[in-house]
């Protein structure tokens, strides 16, 4: 065999292994760490119009996750800090949620398909907003909630696993 195709077959080996451990209908290699500053050691920032969020982990370096945002007229800036982490929480809808969905019911059960915190969430003081999982991953990389930051499901537990209450959370347009 050719030195050419032997490349060919792995990458095209590594290319398969890296999109068999991805979450169906994503980007192989969403997360990545990368160059960034200006922030803290274990500050968290959402950048709303990059639609990312930036888990710093030292002076030079972040991981980057893509994230979902809130929709025109739902987005929101500012600075807060986790002040609650929950593992397959149960879901109230807020009243502005409520407002536009009547039907929903008044707590959709942790675990339920239907329940679009997915696997966790980690509230935001002073808020009723949360970085949350999903029940829907294909509305990665959207402006599509009520305000609160959506995470794939294997992202939000990476995450959740990494920060502690009382993190500081930036969010920026």
């Amino acid at each position: 065999m050719h030195q050419r195709s032997r490349s060919w077959l792995a990458a095209g080996a590594a290319i398969a292994v890296l999109c068999a451990a991805s979450p169906p209908g994503t980007q192989a290699l969403a997360r990545e760490v990368v160059a960034a500053s200006g922030y803290a050691a274990g500050t968290i920032v959402i950048r709303t119009g990059e639609r990312r969020l930036y888990y710093y982990v030292d002076s030079g370096h972040a991981i980057r996750y893509p994230v979902g945002v809130g929709r025109a007229g739902m987005q929101w800036a500012g600075t807060s800090r986790i002040d609650g982490k929950y593992r397959y929480p149960d879901w109230s809808p807020p009243a502005s949620i409520r407002k536009d969905y009547a039907k929903l019911p008044p707590v959709v059960p942790g675990r339920s398909p239907h329940n679009p915190m997915g696997v966790a969430a980690m509230t935001l003081a002073g808020t009723e907003y949360a970085i949350h999982g999903t029940n829907s991953p294909g509305s990665i990389g959207g402006f599509v909630s009520h305000g609160c930051i959506r995470m794939y499901n294997e992202d939000i537990t990476d995450l959740f696993d990494r920060v502690s209450n009382g993190t500081e959370v930036v969010v920026t347009r």
